[in-house]
């Protein structure tokens, strides 16, 4: 029993240890975006993080607004609110499905290629070359990425607000005989303007999530291809956990 606490205990104060790094590399960050990162770096990046990411979202999305859809809407009409579904749906897809879910994906794609291609970095000793150049790695690695996150993400997520509203749809109007213009009338009259901005400043936040902690996992990835491995996997594990989190308390804040 002494044996699990003192290992909880050291987990605990790991854990605590990794938050508080996280926090620092934030901040360094930050602090470097004074000098403004290249629009090239920033341009690839948004290219390969944002726009390549698009089709697995939109895939994810559109789904997981049809069977929400699919689920809700017959219980909807045997309580006599179909006059509801295309709100609620729409409601649920801006708040919270769109961008927890955009940022899920996201965390498994984006997250995993940040920490490999960091960590292989590296490895190979790549990231001691930049230092020796007197090239800053927290401003020529992490801001570009870090950037690109926080811009693509929420854009991703517009499109995901779309693409799951236009799913609800599709199933209520073939599946569940809800006519088109009772679907998209009650969007006008339940959805408001926060739905959509409140899920865009989570999205700002979960890209941020995604990208620093992808970044702080590749530098600190311990040597060789079995640590690389380990880093990956620990940046999916510890953005997914974040978000989850983090969700929480912004919808306590965006949504009072």
């Amino acid at each position: 029993m002494k044996a699990l606490l003192e290992d909880i205990g050291r987990n605990v104060i790991a854990g605590m240890e990794s938050v508080g790094k996280i926090v620092l590399l934030l901040g360094e960050s930050i602090y470097h975006l004074r000098r403004r990162p290249k629009p090239v770096h920033v341009f690839r990046q948004m290219s390969h993080l944002g726009v390549d990411s698009l089709p697995i979202v939109l895939l994810t999305i559109l789904f997981t607004g049809m069977v929400m859809t699919l689920q809700s809407a017959n219980e909807f009409i045997k309580y006599g609110a179909q006059s509801s579904v295309g709100g609620v749906v729409a409601i649920a897809m801006g708040r919270e499905l769109a961008p927890v879910l955009t940022g899920v994906v996201l965390a498994g794609r984006v997250g995993a290629a940040i920490t490999a291609e960091i960590g292989s970095m590296k490895v190979t000793e790549q990231i001691d070359a930049l230092r020796v150049m007197a090239v800053n790695p927290v401003a020529y690695l992490v801001v570009p990425r870090l950037v690109a996150c926080v811009i693509m993400t929420p854009v991703l997520v517009i499109f995901a607000d779309v693409i799951g509203t236009i799913g609800g749809y599709l199933v209520a109007t073939l599946h569940s005989g809800i006519g088109s213009v009772t679907y998209l009338h009650s969007i006008k009259v339940f959805a408001v303007v926060n739905d959509i901005t409140g899920g865009l400043v989570k999205a700002m936040a979960f890209g941020m999530i995604i990208a620093i902690v992808g970044c702080y996992k590749g530098l600190t990835t311990a040597p060789g291809a079995e640590g690389v491995g380990r880093a990956t996997t620990a940046s999916v594990v510890t953005s997914i956990i974040l978000i989850f989190i983090s969700n929480y308390f912004l919808s306590m804040i965006l949504f009072r």
